[in-house]
């Protein structure tokens, strides 16, 4: 692991806002210029697992509200 990704949590267990803020700051420090090919690397790769997460969540709370808007249809009824 570089010292880019070091000590980092695992994308799979942050939260959305976690997931979030740190794929800003990844995106920030690629588009800086990391200065080696390797950072660079890390860098997207942890930036791919963050915005996988960052999916995952969004995907998770439509599936909520879907529900939601259904149970609430089914008690109009």
């Amino acid at each position: 692991m570089s010292a880019t990704t070091e000590g980092v949590s695992p994308a799979s267990s942050l939260s959305f806002e976690q997931a979030r803020d740190e794929l800003v700051r990844v995106v920030a420090e690629l588009e800086q210029g990391a200065p080696t090919l390797e950072e660079s690397l890390a860098l997207w790769e942890r930036g791919e697992a963050l915005a996988a997460r960052c999916e995952e969540w969004l995907v998770g709370a439509k599936r909520r509200l879907d529900a939601a808007r259904d149970a609430a249809g089914d008690t109009e009824r």
